[in-house]
């Protein structure tokens, strides 16, 4: 585990650039997205960032950070 993992917070609930804020909890997951940074997400987040972000792959590809 890098340090960049434990510093990410959750990039939720969909990490799309108009988004109000992030959720600010640290970020245990790391979703896949198809010509895009994955998306850093917090156990809350990660089924709706599943259904609802953009770029999602399908089956999705998750990574747990820790």
């Amino acid at each position: 585990m890098t340090d960049r993992y434990r510093a990410a917070s959750c990039q939720g609930p969909y990490g799309g650039d108009d988004a109000p804020g992030d959720c600010g909890d640290p970020a245990r997951f790391e979703v896949a997205r198809h010509l895009r940074a994955p998306l850093r997400v917090c156990p809350v987040h990660l089924g709706p960032s599943l259904l609802l972000a953009d770029g999602v792959l399908w089956p999705p590809g998750i990574t747990l950070v820790r």
